[in-house]
């Protein structure tokens, strides 16, 4: 199933962090933070500013980027879990 965001929001996968093992103690998944280190999936065509003139998002498919802990919302499609979030609170990009 194809999803378009609307307007500036922006569909995201967030990325699993890798085992967390501290002092031999084993995290268990129910206990562990929601990454914040996410994949852009889709990106909606951007929002209407007052002259009805469209401003395009600074993000694009691919990029990966970092979202607060408690940004968006999170939905399932497909037995697949994402969010959706807008444009601004998106934090940052991660480059290479």
């Amino acid at each position: 199933m194809n999803v378009r965001p609307l307007h500036d929001r922006v569909l995201l996968r967030r990325l699993e962090e890798k085992e967390v093992v501290k002092g031999g103690i084993i995290i268990p998944d129910t206990a562990k933070e929601k990454p914040q280190e996410a994949e852009v999936i889709a990106v909606g065509p951007g929002k209407l500013d007052d002259n009805g003139k469209r401003m395009p998002i600074d993000v694009k498919k691919g990029d990966r980027v970092l979202v607060g802990k408690y940004s968006g919302s999170d939905i399932k499609i497909d037995d697949q879990e994402y969010l959706i979030a807008r444009e601004d609170e998106i934090l940052g990009v991660l480059e290479k």
